[in-house]
């Protein structure tokens, strides 16, 4: 009995075979071949036979076979939007739904009353999206205003007031500290279906060894016909310090030279760095035709960093053969460094492909993911610079803005990416009136 019940829910249960129009055309010539002059079939038999063949029930040849007595077209009706209707998401209702509960289907499913196999079909069709939100920094009206002043400055003044456009940037050196790790809190890797998951331990992620560096990129340059003559990388150095060990262990002796990470970067272990490190990379890599020209090294508002007028850093670049001046990014203003744009998350993504167990093999693999680090990738991040600037000054120097999508990757297979991205004089002339009115 109970045997019974299954094969009828089975059967019960069985979808519903669809016949496409080559199929109903091929059934219609069975019968006709099987039918006499006045449209009758011949032959018993002959209905199951089809049926079985093409797996649907006996009613439904019956019924390809009437339409074509009455009709002479045995295509189906069925054209595009068929079966049941979509399900229809209420969207004032989901604007109501309080952020916290719709960070997961989940959540919002139940919120919403429907299921959540139906939100992800919705979000499929493109009827819902799914949104990172990231906490951004503060901005007082000060820090705004900065980031206009300094957005207007980027201008080249010989370009207004009818056509504006950005200055090329080729002369601006951005520097900045990052801490690189050996390994990561959370890795997901693809394993074989057989193969043995991997097992990592650590005493607590505070354990994992990191070390900061401090890099300075300028912008690549290029010859008419995209060949690189400048990559733009200046360096990255690492806040590292070699010492003998002091006992021996199981892995080394007493005595052999390791390398330390240096566990806090003051403001004067920084005035080192860039005095003893960055002018002298920028002595020995800067193209020999700028010579006597100024070069910028922008840096931002951080306690360890030094002031524009440090008299050892002014001494110091003044033995240079150019004209290196410090400057300052507004405060709180990240998107206004081409290192945290994107430069940094790009090699961090490069370093992190190379296996390391130590501090050498780290700083090697930072090393080696910078200078494998593409220059036009690099001009890219230029250019989306000058795309964050215009919309800041949109918004009065907010950064409740979306970094624009320019498409770079066509434009740089249609003639290059444009070195001074173009801005709208209109625009222009609002903000000077707007920071004059704030003056005022």
């Amino acid at each position: 009995m109970a045997d019974e019940n299954e094969s009828v829910i089975s059967e019960s249960s069985k979808k519903r075979g669809f016949l496409n129009n080559e199929d109903r055309k091929a059934i219609c010539q069975i019968l006709l071949c099987s039918s006499d002059v006045n449209g009758n079939l011949i032959g018993t038999g002959v209905v199951e036979r089809v049926a079985a063949s093409y797996n649907v029930h006996r009613s439904v040849i019956y019924r390809i076979w009437k339409q074509l007595k009455d009709t002479g077209n045995v295509c189906h009706n069925r054209t595009q939007n068929c079966g049941r209707k979509r399900v229809q998401l209420d969207l004032e209702l989901m604007r109501q739904v309080p952020l916290s509960k719709r960070s997961t289907y989940r959540s919002l499913a139940c919120a919403l009353n429907i299921p959540k196999t139906s939100l992800v079909r919705l979000h499929k069709v493109g009827v819902i999206r799914r949104h990172t939100n990231t906490l951004k920094p503060y901005l007082k009206e000060d820090n705004m205003i900065a980031c206009l002043r300094f957005c207007l400055s980027m201008i080249d003044k010989n370009s207004l007031p009818h056509d504006p456009k950005f200055i090329s940037m080729h002369n601006i050196v951005f520097i900045d500290e990052k801490w690189f790790y050996i390994t990561r809190n959370k890795v997901t890797n693809y394993l074989h279906v057989d193969e043995e998951e991997p097992h990592r331990t650590c005493k607590s992620k505070n354990f994992i060894s990191k070390v900061m560096f401090l890099c300075a990129v300028t912008r690549p340059r290029f010859d008419n016909e995209e060949n690189e003559t400048y990559s733009g990388k200046i360096g990255i150095f690492p806040f590292v310090y070699e010492q003998p060990a002091r006992r021996s262990s199981v892995n080394r002796v007493a005595g052999t030279i390791e390398t330390k990470p240096i566990a806090s970067v003051t403001r004067e272990v920084n005035k080192a760095y860039l005095i003893n490190k960055v002018l002298p990379a920028i002595e020995n890599m800067w193209p020999r035709e700028d010579v006597g020209k100024k070069i910028f090294i922008q840096q931002d508002n951080a306690r360890s960093h030094i002031s524009k007028d440090d008299p050892d850093f002014c001494r110091a670049a003044s033995e240079s053969e150019f004209d290196i001046q410090l400057t300052c990014q507004p405060p709180n203003s990240p998107d206004l460094n081409v290192l945290d744009l994107g430069f940094f998350n790009a090699i961090q993504s490069l370093q992190q492909k190379e296996p390391v167990k130590s501090i050498d093999e780290l700083v090697g693999a930072v090393q080696k993911a910078f200078d494998e680090f593409s220059t036009v990738q690099s001009n890219k991040i230029f250019s989306t610079l000058q795309s964050c600037m215009i919309e800041i000054m949109k918004i009065n120097g907010s950064n409740k803005y979306k970094i624009p999508h320019m498409k770079k990757d066509m434009l740089y297979k249609q003639g290059g990416i444009p070195v001074q991205m173009s801005c709208d004089s209109s625009l222009v002339q609002e903000v000077t009136e707007y920071l004059q009115n704030y003056d005022s």
